[in-house]
This record gives C-alpha cells, structure tokens and sequence, in this order.
C-alpha cells in the first residue's frame, strides 16, 4: 500500500494513534492533602488526564500517588505525534498549583489550601510524619492562615453589600466552620436563606419576606400587617 499507512477506516492515519510508551514504574510522586474539599483536576493535554485528590485533614491527610505523565507535540500532519513524558514531579507541581492559582485568598505562599507534594510513594501516615513533618506543619499553618483570610474578606464584602449572602462563596462559609467560627451573620442568614421555603407552594423564599412572591401567600401576617399591606378580600 503506497503513502502513509491507511488503517481499517479510510482517511484514518495510523501513524498519529496516540499510544503510550511504558512509563517508569519506579518514578512516582506523593500529593498530600489536609484540605477538607474532593478535588478532581482535569488534564485535558495530559495522559492520564484526570487526577482525583480526596478529602483530608491534618490528623489524617490524604495520599495520593501520581506517576509520569505524557503530552503529545506536532512535528508534521504525515508524522506521528512525538510523545513528551513529563516526570512524576512535573505532575505532582501541577496537580497543586493548577488548583490552587488563582483561588480567592491564596497567595501560593502563607495563606493557601492545605496542598503539596514530595516525591516518592507514600501511602501511610507514619512514614509521611516521619520524613516530612515540617512539611506537614506547614501546610497546615497556610491553611488556617488561608481560612482566616478568607473570613476577613467575607465580612468586608458582607458590610460592602448590606448583607447580600450571595456575595459570599462557598470557600468563605468552609473557613467559618474549619475555624469552629459559625456566628458570623453571613453564616446564619445562608442557612436560612437555604432552608426557607414556601408552605403553600414550595418555592424558595426569603426569610424576611412576609409574602411568598410565587403563590402570594402570606407567610408572617403579623409583619405584612406592620408593612400596612393590604390584601384583597374574596
């Protein structure tokens, strides 16, 4: 058969498969985490390209072991693509700072989710503390440092917003809790914000609202009455 090699499918080059050269066995990478949120980073130019991180806390941090990875570079639309192996570290590197850049709060440097990576397998708490306890106390230090930061950019943007819970994320209200801090008026109007729904209809409904503005039901008379609201009689 003349010209590049033509698969079982027409206008299919077989020379441009993606396929994986047998990576190093030995060559592997820890990623530790005492951040209390699943994390689950997508590579989409990497081989593997999805890398899930679960849950942790500094008594009982997660492990996770990464190995090499593989990207692949255009050198011609007749050659095969050439593989490009990335060392377990490279992966490790970025599993962390893919995530962590560019979150609200962190600085990659005293205040960050409780995020790193060592290289080498590990997959017992015992010998973590044992060669990387510094480590350990670190990211730990960070992540309060993280939380802390994070309360005190919620209060000003509770106060900047006349208390619109809206305007305070998810990590905001995580820091709260972590820190054992849950009186902060952005926590308790969010949990009531989440849980009010309308007895009538169902829908969901502010708290301080005496009418539902679905059904129009009147859900807390006494307050529309204050409001001097006046409703048709049938």
């Amino acid at each position: 058969m003349a010209g590049g090699a033509v698969g079982a499918f027409p206008g299919i080059n077989n020379r441009r498969a993606l396929q994986r050269a047998p990576g190093n066995p030995t060559d592997l990478s820890t990623v530790i985490s005492i951040y209390p949120r699943r994390i689950v980073e997508r590579k989409v130019t990497l081989s593997p390209g999805i890398f899930i991180i679960e849950p942790g806390t500094y008594e009982k941090p997660s492990l996770t072991v990464v190995g090499t990875g593989t990207w692949w570079k255009e050198i011609d639309e007749d050659q095969p693509l050439l593989e490009i192996p990335n060392f377990s570290t490279q992966v490790a590197d970025a599993l962390v700072k893919d995530y962590c850049n560019g979150l609200i709060g962190c600085d990659m440097n005293q205040s960050m989710p409780g995020l790193f990576w060592v290289p080498g397998k590990f997959t017992t708490l015992t010998k973590l503390k044992e060669e990387h306890l510094a480590r350990l106390l670190a990211a730990h230090t960070k992540q309060q440092n993280y939380y802390n930061t994070l309360i005190k950019m919620a209060n000003q943007l509770w106060a900047k917003t006349n208390g619109n819970p809206l305007a305070i994320t998810d990590d905001m209200r995580l820091a709260a809790r972590e820190l054992n801090q849950p009186d902060f008026n952005w926590m308790s109007n969010f949990t009531m914000l989440e849980k009010a729904s309308c007895p009538a209809c169902g829908s969901s409904i502010k708290p301080e609202f005496p009418v539902c503005p679905t059904c129009r039901a009147v859900i807390d008379k006494d307050k529309a009455e204050k409001l001097g609201l006046v409703f048709a009689k049938a």
